[in-house]
């Protein structure tokens, strides 16, 4: 992360030199990233747009990302998040922007992939008025990248940035319709892989009797806890919020552990739920699952780290085609017209492209991981996989 932080630290000092970081009085202005060495990190991986936002009045500090627009505008979720520095904030963006493109390419959505990232702790610097400027900053881009919820927003400050921007989606929805809140949606694909995984990896047909530890109980979580307790899976749940642990616990019957505690539990599947790179050369020996599906992007940290999961015996379930199913929902509400009953049968899709690629992976004696971001980039016109994979 040291070198990301030198590589902004000069990127902010070329913009204040050249006049084009904004100052007190700009209102969601965008600044290009110079090329300098940003084109060198690992997570760059052919950026087609880099930019940051910032709105003294609101206290807004945004970066987005768009990766590819090969398939379509980028499409993408807005993060809000109290990174320690810009530095994370740049190197996470990116990371997550191309993992859109993957998504979507394998979830067949004629988007893009794209994301960005407010900087500032969700729980105490919301207003309807950073969202606004948000709103604005995405507005300035034309439609070439559109932005929806994600870790620390919500349906509601999507109504705020549609206040200022077109170019937004996960807002409410009248029953029946496409549309709202994307979490459920995401949920049900992962509880669909989950069970794709149980089927190829274990043998078995049903959840029953099935022992899954969730690591994170919130807008996606909390939903697959309920979808799997409710086929009778056994759940260990764990969660840096009390009161979302709790919730869970007592609700759907779920064992509590702590963070530190639920990637070594003794069980058929493991399922993250929360942050990214979590499956690392630290925690992959302390695994204990046989099997890891769950919602969390780019839960592996780098991605030779499938291969360390591939000697272990671990099924791995690569993260952007499991947890297709909150951009599915979004993109159909989007493009407008569409019916909750034609969401969920695309969600219900995901199922066998997981299998076409544990299939793949053990014909061909590969990673999971390697497999799916081949399939991704022959759908994006790359010829391989970057760097980062």
């Amino acid at each position: 992360m040291s070198h990301i932080g030198n590589i902004v630290k000069l990127i902010f000092h070329y913009l204040v030199q050249t006049g084009n970081f904004c100052d007190d009085a700009c209102s969601a202005t965008r600044v290009a990233l110079p090329a300098m060495e940003l084109f060198e990190l690992r997570e760059f991986d052919a950026h087609e747009l880099v930019v940051f936002g910032h709105d003294a009045a609101s206290g807004l500090r945004a970066v987005i990302a768009v990766h590819s627009t090969a398939l379509g505008p980028a499409a993408g979720g807005c993060r809000m998040w109290p990174y320690p520095g810009t530095a994370e904030a740049v190197a996470d963006v990116l990371r997550l922007s191309r993992g859109m493109s993957y998504k979507n390419a394998m979830a067949g959505l004629a988007f893009g992939g794209g994301k960005a990232v407010i900087i500032g702790d969700s729980s105490r610097a919301k207003t309807p008025q950073l969202f606004e400027a948000f709103g604005r900053f995405v507005d300035s881009l034309g439609g070439r990248y559109i932005t929806a919820e994600d870790v620390g927003t919500t349906v509601a400050d999507m109504a705020s940035v549609a206040r200022a921007t077109r170019y937004v989606s996960g807002l409410g929805a009248a029953p029946g319709e496409a549309g709202g809140d994307p979490g459920p949606k995401t949920a049900l694909g992962v509880h669909l892989g989950i069970k794709a995984a149980v089927r190829f990896g274990l043998g078995r047909s049903e959840l029953a009797g099935v022992t899954v530890a969730v690591q994170g109980a919130g807008g996606v979580g909390y939903h697959l806890c309920g979808m799997l307790a409710r086929e009778g899976a056994r759940l260990t749940v764990a969660d840096v919020r009390p009161a979302a642990l709790e919730r869970v616990c007592d609700e759907f019957g779920a064992r509590a552990v702590s963070p530190e505690e639920v990637l070594a539990q003794p069980v058929d599947v493991l399922s993250p739920c929360a942050l990214g790179a979590v499956l690392n050369p630290t925690s992959i020996p302390r695994l204990r699952a046989r099997i890891v599906a769950g919602a969390a992007n780019n839960q592996l940290a780098q991605g030779q780290d499938g291969s360390a999961l591939k000697a272990a015996g671990i099924l791995y379930a690569p993260d952007y085609v499991i947890n297709a199913g909150g951009i599915i929902s979004v993109a159909h509400e989007y493009r407008g017209g569409g019916s909750e009953a034609a969401v969920v049968a695309d969600i219900q899709r995901i199922p066998a492209r997981l299998t076409e690629i544990f299939e793949r992976a053990r014909r061909e004696n590969r990673t999971t991981n390697a497999v799916a971001d081949q399939m991704a980039c022959e759908r994006l016109g790359r010829h391989s996989p970057p760097r980062a994979a």
